[in-house]
């Protein structure tokens, strides 16, 4: 196995849940992401030099941080010990809903894959990153970590043996993000949900997530539109997103197919048939954030096929 000095990775943001899809489906979004540059150094062990654009707030520790652990696991994986530090930069917003630790923990592992020369399938590098999540978490959940890897929308069905499914995606289907200025925390937004459902909302959920790869696959619409409905988190989170309903409102009166919160929020989403449709859900979801709660939003309009990880520099 040869190795570079130094390899910068990127991984995009990414729309997790997708309603239908609690942890199991994901979107890759096309735009902001965060970027992790891994080199070899004199000193012994894993280190995270420096973090630019979190505002102080992410650990260095590695032991602490998405990145630090995404790459203990990658260099566990192909059995090297030597000296390895990390420099990341964070393009993405923090408790945004846009999967900013899994984004970190992704572009660490191809980082380092890459700095290594390892050629790790994309399999063990989405395993490598989920360790990271777990780091940094306490948990891990693939809905964010798998399209911001692979790109466009996957499905992965089981952890245990992990399977990734990447679903056929419609030319035209469009995914519009709006970030509100404020944040939701992942950790809170999960303990509020508990850990039972009732077996009719199971049944609806587990449908939807069926319905919506079959309508994605048959590039049906109206199948689409009516699949993309949240019976497990949505009715429990959407009260912490100041102006949800009439953001939501918005974004179907504008024209969407669906919204609903990216991952726990407090960011929405919208999926749309067509750019111009989806810039106008956009126009109109930002102006309802201002006016129902007072709150300035940062739009993005990405395409469904989005492009996952990528080097950057090796």
């Amino acid at each position: 196995m040869s190795r570079s000095e130094q390899c910068r990775a990127f991984a995009p943001g990414s729309i997790g849940n997708l309603a239908c899809g609690f942890d199991v489906l994901g979107l890759a979004l096309e735009g902001p992401g965060d970027e992790v540059v891994a080199r070899w150094t004199t000193k012994a062990g894993l280190t995270i030099r420096a973090i630019h654009g979190d505002g102080g707030r992410i650990p260095l520790e590695a032991e602490r941080n998405s990145a630090g652990g995404a790459a203990r696991a990658v260099l566990d994986e192909l059995g090297v010990r030597g000296g390895v530090e990390l420099i990341v930069h964070k393009g993405l917003p923090l408790a945004a809903g846009m999967g900013g630790s899994a984004a970190s923990a992704v572009a660490a592992a191809v980082a380092v894959d890459g700095l290594l020369r390892g050629g790790l399938s994309p399999e063990s590098l989405l395993r490598c990153a989920l360790a990271g999540e777990a780091v940094a978490a306490g948990e891990a959940h693939p809905d964010n970590a798998a399209p911001s890897l692979l790109g466009g929308m996957v499905l992965v069905p089981t952890w245990e043996p992990l399977r990734v499914i990447e679903l056929e995606v419609p030319r035209e289907l469009m995914a519009v993000h709006v970030h509100p200025h404020c944040e939701v925390e992942t950790s809170a937004a999960r303990r509020v949900l508990g850990d039972r459902i009732s077996l009719h909302d199971a049944v609806t959920q587990w449908g939807n997530t069926a319905a919506l790869v079959a309508g994605l696959f048959r590039e049906d619409w109206e199948i689409i539109a009516r699949s993309v409905e949240d019976r497990v988190a949505e009715p429990l989170r959407a009260g912490a997103v100041p102006g949800f309903y009439e953001v939501k409102r918005a974004a179907l009166d504008a024209g969407a197919l669906a919204s609903s919160l990216s991952g726990s929020g407090p960011s929405l989403f919208a999926l749309c048939r067509g750019r111009a449709r989806a810039e106008a859900v956009g126009r109109a979801m930002v102006e309802a954030f201002r006016s129902a709660a007072g709150l300035e939003a940062d739009l993005l309009v990405s395409p469904g096929r989005a492009p996952g990880a990528r080097i950057l520099e090796s």
